[in-house]
């Protein structure tokens, strides 16, 4: 790879990503030491004739800067500068590597782990940092009242979901201790080979007790926020940029390159390429989607496949989509290749599955479309053009061109095939988050990108007491699948039980529409080294670098 330009580099790495378009491996345990590392460096130092002030376009405004809250990828990616877990990722396999934990060891049952702290982990304000900071920023993420969607990845701790679902109110019962003050200690339900790829995600990040007792829920700001990541927060311009610096107390401060990240909080995303037409960015993960073809010709462009599925969520409590008959017929009025070949032309493939194939996992089939089958089912519900007329339904999306698109899309071929009126509402992403927690939407788009290469990244956000689920949709045969998942040691029959769940969400229940699975395409500076493509589109940016 040294041999060849970074643009090269990278379009060899997103040719080869096709070939793992199936899925990542589970990445059961590593000892792993630093030496991996080295692989990752600059070769030479023509680096260093280069202003490392790396800027890109985060797109809308992030929710919030807190680990335990942050949802969106955007918005990760931001929280991964300022903070650090246990476990970091390989920027180019995400391959769970050591982080603030220089290591860690399994009991041969495979329900006890311990993580060994590095020496030397101080706070960006130089505060020593211990084992005693990771457990009581778990117990926040765990506690009721936080409300952090992902707190249910925690489940696989022994006495952890009990806690988070306030059915116990003392701490001592969760498996979670810090025995000196160098060692996180987790103990398990079941075996869980994958353990290192979830203390990768920020709601296992550590949090500064005093500095959230200070300032409650403004910590997050400028001249606030004290983290432990590469970088620290210098500024925050609401909907203008995030500006971020090196951060001199990081325990890997010499291996890091950029000095200064610039995020723009840009949602407009004909403004954000004409910024980088202009060179004033060096990254641009969301592309403009009627100019599309346009991009694909600039030498610059890059696509590799990506580890989402685009979908829609109805909200199930109340009418009409409290009716599992209109849920199925709306979902087979959907013709869903008229969308990715004549509306987004970015090569998304047309699924009416959820889940991805990744870790073995084959999807099941889906409702087809069928229009007529439709119709019949929505006279079934009691909707039919001699009866009760059908109400005029909403479609909410967050601000983009292309959910926009899509939008409008869905909304003609409901009118066409189930002479259904269909308006829609744009609001910006807080709003937007806003409105799906509190389920003030009668339909909404959605997607979901794996956390980690395990299905049950993308089926355990439907658990009935699952922050992210967001539909109303409570389903007991689902949590009981789900659980015995946690509990099987056959991968076989592990897999067989998660085509059980995703036949309830898209073939029975139908809390949820699919329409298509992802493709990660961008505009990647040639002068950026250091960044990898990969199934996640995650990118750790203390490995990146730029070249004159």
């Amino acid at each position: 790879m040294q041999s060849c330009s970074p643009r090269q580099a990278r379009h060899a790495a997103a040719t080869a990503l096709g070939t793992l378009a199936t899925g990542l491996a589970l990445v059961a345990f590593a000892d792993s030491p630093d030496d991996w590392r080295q692989a990752l460096r600059p070769a030479g130092d023509a680096w260093r004739g280069a202003g490392q002030h790396f800027t890109f376009n985060s797109g809308a405004e992030p929710e919030t800067l807190d680990p335990a809250l942050v949802t969106s990828l955007d918005a990760f990616q931001l929280v991964d500068c300022l903070f650090e877990g246990l476990v970091g990722v390989d920027p180019r396999t995400l391959e769970p590597r050591p982080a603030a934990a220089d290591r860690w060891t399994v009991s041969p049952d495979g329900l006890r782990w311990s993580f060994h702290l590095r020496d030397g982990l101080r706070w960006s304000d130089e505060r020593p940092l211990g084992a005693d900071d990771f457990l009581w920023s778990f117990r926040r993420a765990l506690t009721p009242a936080t409300a952090a969607s992902y707190a249910s990845l925690y489940d696989y701790i022994e006495g952890a979901e009990a806690f988070r679902r306030g059915q116990s109110a003392d701490f001592a019962t969760v498996g979670l201790r810090a025995p000196d003050p160098r060692t996180v200690e987790f103990r398990l339900r079941h075996p869980c080979p994958f353990l290192p790829d979830l203390l990768a995600m920020p709601v296992f990040y550590p949090v500064r007790a005093d500095v959230v007792a200070a300032h409650g829920d403004k910590w997050t700001q400028p001249g606030k926020l004290i983290g432990n990541g590469a970088f620290t927060l210098a500024e925050w311009a609401p909907r203008n940029r995030i500006v971020m610096r090196k951060n001199p107390a990081y325990w890997d401060g010499g291996f890091v390159r950029l000095e200064r990240i610039t995020a723009l909080l840009i949602d407009d995303l004909n403004t954000a390429y004409k910024l980088y037409q202009d060179g004033q960015l060096h990254w641009l993960p969301t592309l403009p989607q009627p100019r599309l073809d346009e991009i694909r010709r600039h030498p610059d462009f890059y696509a590799a496949p990506y580890l989402g599925t685009y979908f829609l969520r109805f909200n199930v409590t109340r009418p009409p989509f409290d009716n599992v008959l209109v849920r199925r017929a709306f979902g087979m009025a959907t013709d869903r290749r008229e969308i990715t070949d004549n509306v987004l032309r970015g090569g998304q493939q047309p699924v009416a599955s959820y889940c991805p194939e990744v870790g073995g996992y084959r999807p099941v089939a889906g409702l087809a479309y069928d229009p007529q089958g439709a119709r019949g089912l929505l006279g079934q519900a009691g909707y039919d053009e001699g009866g009760k007329p059908f109400p005029a339904v909403e479609l909410l999306y967050n601000t983009s061109e292309g959910n926009k698109l899509i939008a409008e899309a869905v909304a003609q071929q409901w009118k066409r095939n189930l002479g259904v009126n269909v308006t829609s509402r744009n609001v910006e992403w807080k709003v937007f988050l806003a409105d799906m927690k509190d389920l003030n939407y009668q339909v909404c788009r959605a997607s979901w990108i794996g956390d980690f290469g395990d299905p049950v990244s993308f089926f355990d956000i439907f658990e009935s007491s699952s922050g992210n689920n967001r539909t109303g949709w409570a389903n007991p045969d689902y949590d009981r699948l789900l659980e015995a998942t946690r509990a099987e040691a056959d991968p076989t029959r592990r897999l067989e039980l998660f085509r059980q769940m995703e036949a309830l969400l898209v073939e029975t229940a139908c809390p949820i529409l699919p329409l298509y699975r992802y493709v990660n395409v961008g505009l990647l500076a040639e002068t950026v080294s250091g960044w990898y493509p990969n199934l996640r589109n995650q990118h750790p940016l203390k490995y990146v670098w730029l070249e004159p």
